[in-house]
C-alpha cells in the first residue's frame, strides 16, 4: 500500500510560492505543487483564475469566520474537501445561516 504514496513524483510535494493580491494587499502563499494544481482545477471549473479563486475563498472565509489563522492550511483543507466531494464522499456543502438552508 505504501508504494502508492512513496512512488509519488517528488515535484508534487515540492513547495512553490506565489504572490497575489488579496484585499488590495500583495501577499505570498507557499503551497506544495499538488495543491496548486488542485486549486487551478477548482478555479477552472468555476471559470476563474487561480488567484481570483484564492481571493474569493479568502473573502468568503473572512465573511463567515471573521479571521483566518492559517490561510495556507485552509487552502489545503479546501483542496481535500473538493477532492472528497468530487468522489462523492462529501455531500454538497451549503451554508446554514439563521436556520435557513
Amino acid at each position: 500500500m505504501c508504494e502508492l504514496y512513496v512512488k509519488a513524483d517528488p515535484i508534487l510535494y515540492e513547495s512553490r510560492s506565489r504572490s497575489l493580491r488579496i484585499r488590495g494587499v500583495v501577499t505570498t502563499l507557499r503551497l506544495e505543487n499538488q495543491f496548486w494544481d488542485i486549486l487551478s482545477e477548482i478555479a477552472e471549473v468555476d471559470g476563474m483564475t487561480t488567484n481570483q479563486l484564492i481571493a474569493k475563498l479568502y473573502e468568503e472565509v473572512m465573511d463567515y469566520r471573521g479571521e483566518v489563522v492559517n490561510f495556507a492550511s485552509f487552502l489545503r483543507v479546501s483542496c481535500t474537501r473538493y477532492l472528497s466531494q468530487r468522489r462523492g464522499q462529501v455531500p454538497a456543502l451549503s451554508v446554514v445561516r439563521a436556520g435557513v438552508k
